[in-house]
């Protein structure tokens, strides 16, 4: 697995577009590719599907360089903005693990049912697990809050937003800072990884009926 290096989060401090877009293709979008080849497999055992990977390329975007990047896990071959998804999101300041299901999501009035309906279960692995935080945006460095802070009424009230809102969202995870990061290795950056998205597994299968357990439970 090639990990992201020091002068890769300098990137994001370039300020033209094009620059930065060339440097981000160059250099962030092949470790992107990467990462998500070593994880793929793990995170598809995880929620029992395969998840293929999308690295973003911001083809819509020819004026504002992007703030981050990332490499998306969805089930859906073809794409990951209709489907619920995990990301490993890259800026200047950090790496972040995370689920989302955003606005382009197709099941979110099932999905918010099931989260509503499942809670119980879910709450207190995602609570107790990785140093998980509920973020605002899928974008910022800084989660809002972690969600062990969070009561009872306060995180089962998140997923109201999906539906709430067009562009709502509902985003968990785990931020590591930059000083943090570059002391990993490889091996411990997958194993932070992957300790990140386990408790979050059961999230993707909230819309349906049955509920997974986290795979360490099984």
């Amino acid at each position: 697995m090639d990990l992201f290096s020091r002068s890769d989060f300098r990137i994001f401090e370039l300020s033209g577009f094009a620059e930065r877009m060339a440097a981000i293709r160059a250099n962030i979008q092949p470790r992107l590719s990467s990462i998500g080849k070593a994880l793929a497999p793990q995170l598809s055992s995880l929620v029992d599907v395969p998840l293929h990977v999308h690295v973003a390329k911001h083809m819509r975007r020819t004026v504002n360089p992007p703030d981050d990047t990332w490499a998306a896990f969805s089930r859906d071959p073809r794409g990951y903005k209709k489907d619920a998804h995990f990301r490993v999101s890259v800026s200047a300041q950090s790496v972040r693990f995370l689920f989302e299901a955003g606005p382009e999501y197709y099941e979110k009035p099932d999905w918010v049912r099931g989260w509503n309906r499942s809670f119980a279960a879910l709450a207190p692995d995602l609570q107790n697990g990785a140093e998980l935080c509920w973020f605002k945006d899928e974008h910022e460095d800084l989660p809002a809050k972690e969600l062990k802070a969070l009561s009872e009424r306060e995180f089962r009230g998140l997923a109201r937003e999906l539906t709430r809102r067009k562009d709502g969202q509902f985003v968990l995870g785990r931020s590591i800072p930059v000083r943090e990061f570059l002391k990993l290795t490889a091996g411990e950056f997958e194993r932070v990884a992957i300790a990140s998205f386990a408790p979050m597994a059961p999230l993707f299968e909230v819309h349906k009926q049955r509920v997974l357990a986290p795979r360490g439970n099984r």
